[in-house]
C-alpha cells in the first residue's frame, strides 16, 4: 500500500457566518498542492453554535453542495462537520465527501453537555470507517476524544465506506475484522476544543494513537468564538507510537502530512499489542 497525504486546515472561524467561512476555506483549498484528504474543523461553516434552529441545513443545502463542488474541482476528499437538520432533529454531522460527489457521514456520538449540546442536538449511534487507497479511516468529532471505547480497535462488525479506489462505490457495508487485521489505520478528530483544556486535547490525541496503533490527525480551530471562548488550535499529526509529527499553536495554518504505510505496518508487526486486546461489542 502507498502513502497517504492528509491536509490539515487550522483556521479562525467567522462566528455563525457561513458565507465568510465557505469563502475562506474555498480559497485555502484552492491554493493547496497535491493532496488526497482535506480536514476541516468541527462546525467549520458556523463555529460551535447552539443555535441549530437558525443555522441548520439539509443534506442538499448550501454547505454540502459547496463540499461536493470543492471535492470535485480539486479531486480530493473533504471532511469536516456542520449543522444538519433531518427528520425533525439536529445533528453535529461529519461529512466524508468524495470527488465523485458520493459521501458518507457520521453523527457525533458524545454530545458536550457542559455546553448544552445535548439540549439542541441528537446523538449518533454508529461509527463510520471510510476507505481510501487501502487505508481505513475512522472519523470522529471533538468530545468523542474523551471516550476511548468508542475509538477502540475491535474485531466485531462495523460500518465501512469504500471509495472508488478500492472498488466500484456501492454504498456503506457492514464488514468484519479479525484480531490480526486492525479495524482502521488513521483516526481523525475534527474539533472546536478550547485553549483552557488544551492539555487534555494534546494528551488524548497521543493516547488514542498509542492504544490503537494508528496515525491520529486532530484538526482544531483558532481564535475567539461568539461566546468569547479562545481556541489555540494545536492541531496535530501523531504517529502510531504516539510521537508528534507536526503541531502548531495559536496561528492559522495549512499543512500536508504524508502518512507512511511501511512505518505503520512495521510497528504493528514488531509490537503486535492489538491482538492481546479484549473483545467487546458496543450496543
Amino acid at each position: 500500500m502507498s502513502s497517504l497525504s492528509v491536509s490539515l486546515i487550522q483556521a479562525n472561524l467567522a462566528w455563525e457566518d457561513k458565507a465568510s467561512n465557505l469563502r475562506m476555506f474555498g480559497e485555502k483549498i484552492s491554493a493547496l498542492g497535491q493532496t488526497e484528504i482535506v480536514v476541516l474543523p468541527e462546525m467549520f461553516s458556523t463555529g460551535f453554535s447552539m443555535r441549530p434552529e437558525a443555522l441548520a441545513e439539509t443534506m442538499d443545502g448550501e454547505t454540502v453542495t459547496w463540499m461536493k463542488r470543492m471535492a470535485a474541482t480539486k479531486k480530493v476528499i473533504i471532511t469536516g462537520s456542520l449543522i444538519i437538520e433531518e427528520d425533525g432533529h439536529y445533528y453535529n454531522r461529519l461529512i466524508w465527501m468524495l470527488p465523485n460527489q458520493q459521501y458518507g457521514y457520521y453523527d457525533k456520538r458524545h454530545l458536550f453537555a457542559y455546553a448544552g449540546e445535548h439540549e439542541h442536538y441528537a446523538a449518533g449511534t454508529r461509527r463510520l470507517i471510510a476507505s481510501v487507497k487501502g487505508w481505513k479511516v475512522n472519523l470522529l468529532v471533538c468530545y468523542d476524544l474523551r471516550f476511548p471505547v468508542w475509538a477502540r480497535q475491535k474485531n466485531t462488525p462495523t460500518l465501512s465506506l469504500e471509495d472508488e479506489d478500492d472498488k466500484e462505490f456501492g454504498g456503506p457495508q457492514y464488514v468484519g475484522q479479525s484480531p490480526e487485521t486492525p479495524e482502521y489505520d488513521v483516526l481523525i478528530y475534527v474539533a472546536n476544543w478550547p485553549e483552557r483544556r488544551v492539555h487534555a486535547w494534546k494528551t488524548l490525541l497521543q493516547a488514542r494513537a498509542i492504544e490503537n496503533q494508528c496515525y491520529v490527525v486532530g484538526v482544531n480551530r483558532v481564535g475567539n468564538d461568539g461566546n468569547e471562548i479562545y481556541h489555540s488550535g494545536d492541531s496535530m499529526v501523531v504517529d502510531p507510537m504516539g510521537e508528534v509529527l507536526y503541531t502548531q499553536s495559536k496561528e492559522e495554518f495549512v499543512y500536508t502530512a504524508t502518512l507512511d504505510r511501511k512505518k505503520l505496518d512495521e510497528i504493528r508487526a514488531k509490537l503486535p499489542f492489538l491482538r492481546d486486546g479484549d473483545s467487546f461489542l458496543i450496543v
